[in-house]
């Protein structure tokens, strides 16, 4: 049976700036090899599935998968599949808030005008990393960083923080053969904003990705950590790519909000039988 196709480009303000996302809607009915097939073939960063919910605090729930492997989390996708999921119809429970449900659990999001955007769950490992780490990190940007942490909330990302904007997009990191290091690198200030990029596994052996909302809210979650008295600062992603994406973030209270706006691109169907 064909399923509704839709696909967005997140943290754009036309299609080509940002990150693509596949949308496939009312997937209850496909199973994790379906699922995990197509993703491959789309070869996206990320192919999301729009089910229904299993936990009664939620309004839908989102299967995340790249071309190799399912995440719990990842944040465009977060992003992207709301917006997809509110064009197809869909209506949150509580008026001006969704919930999302995935394999990390309930994330909140909220609209804010044309930006959309996910509250940035708790991380999964936080802190300094160990020597060693620290060390293999090193030798993949070919000197010291400022400051190596964790900042895990899905995707086990490593945080390297560089001097300046102008050290992250001139970036040229030498990754060995098999590498698994989930690395992101930002630099910046907060007046200016940051300068962010992402470097990730995949099955052709390594991969930038052009926005990424789970190290976005993971940097968010470093600069919260050493200064309690900012509320809000613009990150930029993808130079080195030739894209332009923009990220809002917003420190109120105890909650980190990791927004942008999100470009419908492609709508459709498509057939998965397998």
């Amino acid at each position: 049976m064909p399923h509704r196709f839709s696909q967005y480009d997140v943290f754009s303000t036309r299609t080509g700036d940002g990150n693509p996302l596949a949308v496939v809607h009312d997937a209850d009915d496909l199973d994790a090899v379906t699922m995990q097939r197509f993703a491959a073939w789309t070869n996206l960063s990320e192919t999301t599935f729009l089910l229904r919910p299993e936990d009664p605090g939620a309004d839908y729930r989102v299967r995340i998968f790249t071309p190799t492997t399912e995440l719990p989390f990842a944040g465009h996708p977060t992003l992207g599949s709301c917006r997809a999921w509110l064009d197809a119809g869909g209506r949150p429970t509580a008026a001006g808030a969704v919930v999302q449900e995935c394999g990390l659990g309930l994330v909140p999001l909220r609209s804010d005008g044309e930006v959309l955007s996910f509250a940035a769950p708790a991380l999964l490992r936080s802190g300094p990393v160990d020597a060693g780490t620290a060390d293999h990190v090193a030798g993949i940007l070919g000197h010291e960083p400022l400051s190596v942490q964790w900042g895990d909330n899905g995707p086990g990302w490593v945080v390297a923080e560089l001097p300046d904007a102008a050290a992250v997009r001139d970036l040229r990191p030498r990754f060995g053969e098999g590498d698994q290091t989930y690395l992101g690198v930002f630099g910046g200030d907060l007046t200016d904003g940051y300068e962010v990029r992402a470097f990730f596994p995949d099955q052709t052996g390594r991969r930038e990705d052009p926005a990424t909302g789970s190290l976005n809210a993971a940097v968010a979650m470093v600069l919260a950590g050493r200064d309690q008295t900012w509320t809000r600062y613009a990150a930029r992603q993808g130079s080195a790519l030739g894209r332009d994406a923009r990220i809002d973030v917003r420190r109120e209270d105890d909650a980190l909000w990791v927004g942008g706006r999100v470009v419908a691109s492609i709508f459709g169907t498509v057939d998965l039988a397998s």
